[in-house]
């Protein structure tokens, strides 16, 4: 008997920092979610979606798992939960270039009631010189989940992938396609500006800045043939301002000339982006900020009052070199 396409959710479970965004770009073959070396990138659900002749998989990159300290780390974890309910097969993703740690203990309880297939994935074995040193993380796995298979990855290197697809698709339940057929993401425009902006913050910073910044799309508007932005780039201190902002605004035009030319590339159209910073010192516990910032949700009329040094916007083309 022949057996039908397969279908269904998959959700992508680690520490932060396994390399979760990294995997679902990998199999998509295309930039769905940013990715950035530092924590707790990822704060959203965002969903990638992969046909293959052997069906579709629509992935959930979800949170990297940590104990919430703020109510937008509870969102996050909130979102984990959730996913984990409702998927039909789960992929834990653990960063096989750090030792084990108590972190993938908490990580593999929150699994323990969870019913849909799981696969462990060993990632960034491309950064593991010593193949035997995997060993000792594969025992501990199965010491503490003998149910669940194990496979080394690498996202960068491509190894292991084909595996993968070929344990997820046969770990899928038979059934038609969730969504129409070339469609890789459910993201809006809207949201995707957003993450590109982060990104490059996150990226020009370094080490100077944590992850404790925020951005959020007020306009959006689309006229012929460009497209017009302006974001606010949420901070917790003045000194972080100051740091986002650089000397004589030199920061703030890198973010923002680095997060246009990704966006003029990947929708095809000519940008005007314009950047300004907020400092708001519990931004993360502002519930009404937080809404804002979802994807897919609009932004509600009347901005917070809160101190702000306007950036002059970085312009939609720059001067052609002579």
């Amino acid at each position: 008997m022949t057996e039908g396409p397969r279908s269904g959710l998959v959700a992508l479970v680690g520490r932060p920092n396994a390399g979760k965004s990294t995997l679902l770009n990998a199999l998509l073959g295309e930039k769905v979610a940013i990715v950035s070396a530092k924590p707790q990138t990822t704060r959203n659900r965002i969903v990638g979606i992969l046909d293959d002749p052997r069906g579709q998989a629509v992935f959930f990159d979800l949170p990297g798992v940590h104990r919430p300290l703020h109510r937008m780390n509870a969102r996050m974890m909130s979102e984990v939960r959730s996913a984990l309910e409702e998927v039909d097969v789960v992929l834990h993703l653990v960063d096989a270039s750090q030792p084990w740690g108590r972190g993938e203990e908490y990580l593999l309880g929150l699994l323990e009631p969870v019913e849909a297939p799981v696969l462990a994935l060993l990632t960034k074995i491309d950064l593991v010189r010593d193949r035997s040193s995997l060993l000792p993380l594969m025992a501990r796995h199965g010491e503490l989940r003998p149910e669940t298979e194990i496979l080394p990855i690498s996202s960068v290197s491509g190894e292991g992938l084909d595996e993968l697809r070929e344990w997820l698709f046969g770990a899928l339940p038979e059934g038609p396609p969730l969504y129409p057929p070339g469609l890789t993401t459910t993201q809006t425009e809207r949201f995707f500006v957003a993450e590109i902006v982060r990104e490059k913050l996150l990226a020009a910073t370094r080490n100077e800045l944590p992850y404790t910044t925020g951005v959020l799309v007020e306009r959006f508007e689309e006229h012929d043939d460009l497209l017009s932005i302006d974001a606010v780039i949420y901070v917790e201190r003045s000194s972080q301002k100051a740091i986002v902002i650089g000397r004589g605004g030199r920061m703030i035009r890198e973010i923002g000339t680095a997060a246009r030319r990704e966006l003029e590339a990947r929708l095809g159209i000519r940008i005007y982006l314009g950047l300004r910073v907020k400092v708001h010192p519990r931004w993360r516990e502002d519930a009404r900020l937080l809404a804002e910032m979802e994807p897919g949700m609009a932004v509600i009329d009347g901005a917070v009052d809160l101190p702000e040094l306007e950036i002059p916007p970085v312009r939609g083309r720059e001067p052609e070199e002579g």
